[in-house]
């Protein structure tokens, strides 16, 4: 039977997690990670994807993402995933397949999930227990929201804008909602979608979304016992 495929929907914000095989590490050095970086920033580019929010951990990463086009995420998802095993092959001496298979793809309803999904994808090392804080981990856009570093390829979206009137406004409020997330319900129904690979929102949301789609995008009931999300999966 063949695979449905991923749901993609221009203008709707999408939370993306690409997973290393048998979760083997997919970063090996800081060279690794730069070059992983610079792969996002030129393929987003190319691909009209706006690249709200990353993490890097070290064998998966999570992207939240704004794609124009119905093609233009799995393009550049595609594009990075080619380029960097080549590299990545290369500088190691490997071969083979790096990734477990197609990455995991979810919509989130942007006035309810976004900021928080925001908030998910910077504490994934907290959970991991990599980090204490968020701002001490170098690989993830956390620091360019609370002004700690400036990455000006990043697409703030509106609702980020909306948190202040001045950079600094912005900044505080933005590190507070990160610093009140962990063990919010958001956050545990982020966690939930993005395994369960169905879009998340309210009602309205979710029969809009599936008007659009012409399909279910909502999770089905679970017809077997549910898989364990363990802290380096998070």
């Amino acid at each position: 039977m063949a695979r449905q495929p991923r749901l993609t929907v221009p203008g709707y914000p999408h939370h993306v997690i690409q997973r290393g095989n048998n979760r083997q590490a997919i970063f090996l050095d800081d060279e690794d990670r730069r070059r992983w970086l610079e792969l996002l920033r030129e393929q987003a580019a190319i691909h009209g994807v706006a690249v709200h929010a990353y993490v890097l951990m070290g064998n998966h990463v999570h992207l939240l993402l704004t794609p124009e086009t119905q093609d233009g995420l799995p393009r550049m998802m595609q594009a990075i995933g080619r380029l960097y095993v080549r590299g990545f092959n290369q500088r190691h001496g490997r071969t083979g397949t790096l990734w477990e298979g197609r990455y995991r793809s979810t919509l989130i309803e942007a006035e309810r999930y976004l900021l928080a999904c925001m908030a998910y994808i910077d504490l994934n090392p907290v959970r991991a227990g990599i980090v204490t804080a968020p701002a001490d981990f170098p690989w993830s856009s956390h620091a360019h929201y609370v002004g700690l570093r400036q990455e000006a390829w990043l697409s703030p979206h509106a609702l980020y804008w909306a948190m202040g009137n001045t950079p600094f406004a912005r900044e505080q409020a933005y590190a507070k909602l990160v610093q009140g997330a962990p063990g919010s319900r958001p956050q545990a129904e982020l966690a939930k979608a993005v395994h369960s690979r169905s879009a998340l929102g309210n009602s309205a949301f979710i029969a809009d979304l599936e008007e659009v789609a012409r399909r279910p995008v909502a999770a089905r009931r679970p017809g077997r016992p549910r898989r364990t999300v363990s802290s380096t999966d998070a």
